[in-house]
């Protein structure tokens, strides 16, 4: 993952985001707002932690975590999860639980050009992609 410290990679596209949205417990309001910010992702290490930071004119989240070990964390959207993150190669796994027991898994996978971020939850996959910023 070190290869991809310090990159800034911006929302380029979004497929079924409202649906996940839905699935999660999002409301009206928050999910418009949702939809029509372009966040930008960066991945930073501080120690052994890595710090995982989306910056929008919605709201700013700033996760930091070392892999395997569970952490309480807030979404974007502010619910409050139980989060854990793991690191295989390029990618990093999130399983998020909330406060109802609904599980979601991200996969971000980095590369050069972009992150790919699938989004699961239900019976619903939802994909976003980050582009790099020059």
């Amino acid at each position: 993952m070190e290869a991809f410290v310090g990159k800034q990679y911006k929302l380029d596209s979004s497929e079924k985001f409202d649906d996940y949205m839905k699935a999660v417990g999002v409301g009206l309001v928050t999910r418009k707002m949702g939809n029509a910010v372009s966040p930008v992702v960066e991945l930073k290490m501080d120690g052994d932690q890595y710090v995982l930071s989306s910056t929008s004119t919605f709201k700013n989240v700033v996760t930091k975590f070392k892999p395997g070990v569970e952490i309480d964390d807030e979404t974007p959207d502010g619910r409050k999860v139980k989060s854990t993150y793991n690191v295989n190669g390029n990618v990093i796994t999130e399983k998020q639980i909330d406060s109802a027991g609904k599980v979601t898994i991200i996969d971000r996978t980095w590369s050069n050009d972009e992150i790919k971020m699938v989004l699961k939850v239900d019976n619903i996959v939802c994909t976003r992609i980050y582009k790099a910023q020059a």
